[in-house]
């Protein structure tokens, strides 16, 4: 996986152990799901490699992708002490790899007893929190634009590889992704994206996106230069 070295993971390096030791490592194929909404939920995943795409269908029927995530991130957390959980979240294997399935009683116990690591999953949650949420602003108060641009400038910090014609984006992303993003038709997007072209602040390379220029989608959305850690597509 080839991340930004700027991208800072969260998790200490204490709470990622007992994760991974206190789980059963699960192999992910491409195309398969960890799991679906509505199941009854008795895990929580901390991924070891590939990815998965978390998402939501609304009742129309469309997905909305919400987070691209990989190596260390946390999917299923939102379960975490609660009756009857259930997974209000799908969540889709994008590239072969593995995960730590952890049992929620085990963890919820372990995290009352050690009050070290409850804080730190506590500080974990918020940041994750804040990224979800500054995620809905630029959705919600600058429309479709402002959700791809924010996309795009998420996807350069958690994905972009800096070369001397731009920042290249280093997982493969077709329109209709982005429009699952941005919660939109992929015609809209593909009519934004020709207009990015045309200016040349993108180009694109099959699957591939290269952003020439990253301050011009951040003054279009009164970018507030907000930590890296926080303006992540995971």
């Amino acid at each position: 996986m080839t991340i930004d070295t700027q991208t800072e993971n969260l998790l200490t390096n204490e709470l990622i152990e007992l994760l991974q030791s206190a789980g059963r490592i699960i192999e992910i194929n491409k195309g398969s799901f960890l799991f679906q909404e509505g199941q009854p939920a008795s895990e929580m995943f901390l991924i070891l490699s590939g990815r998965i795409q978390i998402s939501k269908m609304n009742a129309e029927g469309q997905e909305l992708y919400l987070r691209l995530c990989s190596e260390h991130d946390i999917v299923g957390e939102l379960t975490l002490f609660t009756e009857d959980p259930r997974y209000i979240f799908n969540a889709r294997v994008m590239e072969d790899g593995h995960v730590a399935g952890i049992q929620l009683d085990f963890l919820e116990k372990a995290l009352f007893q050690n009050s070290n690591l409850g804080y730190q999953f506590i500080k974990w949650m918020n940041d994750h929190i804040r990224r979800t949420m500054t995620k809905f602003r630029d959705l919600v108060l600058y429309g479709k634009k402002g959700a791809l641009y924010s996309t795009l400038i998420r996807l350069s910090n958690s994905y972009g590889l800096h070369k001397e014609d731009g920042i290249h984006l280093t997982v493969p992303i077709t329109t209709q992704d982005l429009a699952h993003f941005c919660g939109t038709a992929r015609e809209i997007v593909s009519r934004m994206l020709t207009e990015l072209k045309k200016k040349q602040i993108i180009s694109m390379d099959h699957k591939k996106i290269i952003i020439h220029n990253l301050d011009y989608l951040k003054s279009e959305n009164d970018c507030e230069n907000c930590s890296i850690s926080h303006c992540t597509i995971d």
